[in-house]
């Protein structure tokens, strides 16, 4: 059941820039890096703790799990609860014998030896979807951004449409797919992006009564039965008033992860400045959009983009972006010179294996998600 008029209604009433982050991490057997089946391990285990028991959530897979900063006041509480949120996991992984990775795909294990969590709704996805369900095995960073009003959100969701292929880029965490160098930089967005439906770079709606519509359409032709089957790469969440942006992959370090949070916030703020002024540049076409997304996906931040804003589209080094989106959003964020997807792949030119790679990632996650947080 989909109740329209109740999901306006929490748009109304959301504060804006709230903000909300959602992290997923391999759960991974610390002796061989493959992935372990251990999220009812982790998740029974943390439900005595006040702040895990509210924070762990599953996420298809018995070998991920996502873990949430909740509603927080503004980024700055966000990040203080996901910090918290993040300790309390990691402590309790490693008290279990459990390790958690951080990249967008992990390099090693088998699609095919993953189990769906035991839930009603992923049942459904397993049962809808089949070899789309059962082939994903990607992690990612969702971030959740509170704007007032039904019209706005989803006017919000509009403006950033060509903005996502550049977090994308800034993002590419994952050259690996099914244990191959597949060559790309993001290979999350390749097997999950452009495999499950109602995904990617949706269309521009305009309006709420528009975005209604579609969804409504949806739901009367036995399409989906709940709005979170409509995977977009962003989209207004009915449930929470936010504008949730879903394009990144999961980030290795967590200076990474908390600096892309901070951007995505800023994009948004600036996405609905732009709406309040009624200075929204008009809809580009969607197969422009998509020219960008497949050269962050292959590229990255190696490679090239097209200047969607310029009057003559033309192509820019990719690594402006970073520079040109805090131009843009006004963010003051500093990441890595290199990115996690950059990071791995000179280590793969270099002549490493995968297994040399994944445990790179999971020392750099270590030492950052789970020892910086607990000394600071």
């Amino acid at each position: 059941m989909i109740d329209l008029v109740a999901a306006r209604e929490t748009f109304e009433a959301s504060a804006d820039l709230t903000v909300g982050i959602e992290e997923e991490f391999a759960l991974v057997d610390p002796e061989t890096m493959l992935l372990a089946p251990r999220f009812e391990l982790l998740r029974d285990a943390g439900a005595s703790d006040p702040v895990l028991a509210t924070s762990i959530a599953g996420e298809l897979i018995s070998s991920e799990i996502e873990i949430r900063s909740g509603a927080g006041a503004d980024w700055a509480d966000a990040r203080g609860r996901q910090a918290e949120a993040r300790r309390r996991l990691f402590a309790l992984a490693r008290a279990h014998g459990v390790g958690l990775g951080a990249t967008g795909t992990h390099p090693l294990s088998d699609y095919r030896e993953q189990h769906i969590i035991d839930t009603e709704h992923y049942h459904r996805v397993e049962d809808g979807l089949k070899y789309v369900a059962w082939r994903n095995n990607t992690f990612s960073v969702h971030v959740h951004v509170g704007v007032q009003g039904a019209d706005r959100a989803v006017r919000v969701c509009d403006r950033l449409r060509p903005v996502l292929p550049l977090l994308l880029a800034v993002s590419a965490n994952s050259p690996y797919i099914d244990m191959r160098d597949s060559g790309l930089h993001s290979g999350r967005t390749q097997t999950f992006t452009k495999s499950f439906p109602r995904c990617g770079i949706p269309d521009p709606f305009g309006s709420w009564a528009a975005w209604s519509e579609y969804v409504d359409l949806l739901v009367r032709t036995g399409s989906i039965v709940e709005f979170t089957q409509l995977w977009w790469s962003v989209r207004p969440h009915h449930a929470f008033g936010t504008v949730e942006v879903r394009i990144c992959d999961a980030q290795t370090t967590a200076a990474e992860a908390d600096g892309l949070a901070a951007l995505i916030v800023a994009c948004v703020r600036r996405a609905a400045a732009e709406v309040d002024a009624g200075e929204v540049p008009p809809d580009l076409p969607h197969r422009l959009i998509e020219e960008n997304m497949w050269r962050a996906i292959r590229y990255g931040l190696d490679g090239r983009l097209l200047d969607l804003g310029a009057e003559r589209v033309e192509e820019f080094p990719a690594n402006e972006v970073l520079d040109r989106l805090r131009a843009w959003s006004g963010a003051d964020v500093v990441l890595p010179a290199l990115n996690g997807a950059q990071r791995q792949r000179r280590m793969i030119d270099a002549g490493a294996t995968p297994s040399e790679v994944y445990a790179e990632c999971l020392r750099e996650t270590q030492s950052t998600y789970f020892v910086e947080e607990t000394v600071r």
